[in-house]
């Protein structure tokens, strides 16, 4: 998993309430069984027709939030199913961060877990960051996740709560496999004793 730890990049407005998982990446689209190719389909009945053309006033179909890798979104995002396709989609997308009112925690905990940062901000703060983002083209923004505060150049700064262990995790790039393996040794270890015994009982 790649670290995060400042993050700069062109932000995307979606300020929908209650988007749930089934609408950024719809269960047609589960049945791949690696963790990749999903950006394509992300919000897909946002992004297209029922034929397939491109709905054009969608804000990841605009030329100018093209490589956007902050979304700003709506309150309770990631509600829905505890899929955990959301955040392959998104991250396979381009996105490193979401900042929103409020998350439905099993998607944040699978942001988390796949490297993308869910940053809470209150109401007035999310609402000042989508108006900036919808009428500044080109509006990048910073995420500094060791000083635990969101910034740009144009005088918006904000901190932001979050859970140490989650935090240590995202800092170091480390998803729960790397976390076990930090302890290899000791499972090594664990398992050559295991194995004798079994042999002596033998």
């Amino acid at each position: 998993m790649q670290p995060f730890r400042v993050h700069e990049g062109l932000v995307a407005p979606l300020p929908r309430p209650d988007v749930d998982t089934d609408q950024i990446i719809p269960k047609q689209f589960l049945k791949r069984i690696e963790r990749t190719g999903f950006g394509e389909f992300l919000f897909y009945d946002w992004r297209f027709t029922g034929a397939g053309g491109r709905i054009g006033d969608f804000v990841l179909n605009q030329p100018r939030y093209a490589g956007a890798s902050v979304l700003v979104a709506g309150r309770n995002f990631g509600c829905g199913s505890s899929r955990e396709h959301a955040p392959w989609a998104l991250g396979d997308f381009g996105f490193r961060a979401i900042i929103a009112p409020s998350f439905a925690d099993i998607f944040a905990n699978n942001c988390a877990k796949n490297g993308i940062l869910t940053v809470v901000l209150n109401e007035e703060e999310v609402a000042e960051l989508t108006r900036r983002a919808t009428e500044q083209e080109g509006y990048r923004m910073e995420i500094d996740l060791e000083q635990k505060q969101v910034r740009d150049d144009a005088g918006f700064s904000a901190s932001f709560a979050i859970d140490n262990f989650r935090r240590f995790c995202l800092l170091e790039g480390l998803d729960d496999i790397a976390l076990t393996l930090r302890h290899e040794a000791n499972i090594r270890a664990y398992e050559a004793r295991l194995g004798r015994n079994f042999s002596a009982e033998l």
